[in-house]
């Protein structure tokens, strides 16, 4: 999980199903056909929680076979597909579920993932920031988060820049967009404003809450050389090596030794 793409939809993935509530085993199925919609649709999310794609779609297509149009039924099995592998299906999900509820942030946020997982960063940017939109989103600081690493992918800095800010507003311990932040001044020759967003990092990092990654052991090798510090960048560069030997970031790190 160290590259940028599959990183977003790590998070974004898992932040999706932690939203399920519990469902009794007395009361399913038991009131209704919207709440047999509503018990199924549970059902097949814990199914694909566990792994369990198969049993997922069965409930899933249970729950969509009474209601077609049930939106939450409709982006499980985007998820599903997604998982997958199965892109076409998963994108035809995914609008089936915009198109039922549009004013979803979490189904955008969702087919923003997929799209970023599919470089197609301006689709993606679109979608989640569709997500960001809505003030009662919980995870809304992170789709904030998610959608400047967007942006940073088609140029738009200024834009990502002000999202990231929004996000740490909401959130003031996201440690995916202090280290944005920093690396995008680092980019932009800010470099203190990119010291002040990596020093609230690593803050983060020795009270023990987050751990380093590919991105933030770079941002840390280009900190340190800039302020004159060859021993720590020297260690920064070997975490990055031993960590993550086959990410961009080391592979730039490389680069930039030679």
């Amino acid at each position: 999980m160290n590259t940028p793409h599959r990183l977003i939809i790590g998070v974004l993935f898992s932040v999706v199903l932690a939203g399920c509530s519990s469902v009794s085993p007395n009361s399913m199925f038991a009131r209704g056909s919207q709440a047999t919609v509503e018990s199924y649709t549970e059902l097949g999310i814990k199914y694909l929680q566990a792994g369990d794609n198969v049993s997922a779609k069965s409930s899933l297509k249970q729950a969509l076979d009474i209601n077609p149009t049930h939106a939450q039924a409709l982006n499980g099995l985007a998820l599903v597909f997604q998982t997958e592998e199965e892109n076409e299906l998963a994108e035809n999900y995914f609008r089936e579920a915009v198109k039922s509820d549009p004013a979803s942030a979490m189904i955008h946020n969702n087919f923003g993932a997929f799209l970023y997982g599919q470089k197609r960063y301006d689709e993606a940017c679109a979608e989640l920031s569709r997500a960001t939109e809505d003030p009662f989103y919980p995870q809304r600081a992170q789709a904030f988060e998610n959608l400047g690493r967007c942006y940073r992918l088609i140029g738009r800095n200024d834009a990502a820049s002000f999202v990231l800010q929004r996000a740490l507003t909401l959130a003031p311990d996201r440690p995916l967009a202090m280290v944005e932040l920093a690396d995008l001044y680092l980019e932009q020759g800010r470099n203190e404003a990119a010291a002040e967003w990596f020093g609230e990092f690593r803050d983060l990092v020795d009270r023990g809450q987050v751990d380093h990654f590919a991105k933030s052991l770079w941002v840390g090798v280009r900190l340190a050389r800039i302020q004159g510090s060859a021993s720590r960048a020297a260690t920064y560069a070997l975490l990055l090596k031993n960590m993550y030997p086959e990410s961009e970031e080391y592979k730039k790190y490389e680069e930039s030794s030679r």
